[in-house]
């Protein structure tokens, strides 16, 4: 399951939900991601991952709110 938050700092969400991964942009060094402590101290796995420069999400919500749901 892969899910959004919109609080600066998710702590209470990542301490509700337990994830067994949590995985942030690259511009993070995992140590400084919050919410990485309380996930590794239960056997979870933290990821800094690289930025994909040519894919935005921006752009893709955009191109789907846009699109004629009739159009298939």
């Amino acid at each position: 399951v892969v899910t959004w938050f919109e609080e600066v700092a998710p702590l209470s969400l990542i301490l509700a939900v337990r994830p067994d991964t949590l995985v942030k942009g690259g511009d993070w060094k995992p140590e400084a991601i919050v919410g990485a402590k309380e996930v590794l101290s239960w056997g979870g796995a933290v990821h800094s991952i690289p930025f994909e420069y040519s894919q935005s999400t921006t752009a893709l919500i955009n191109r789907v709110r846009q699109q004629d749901p009739s159009s298939g």
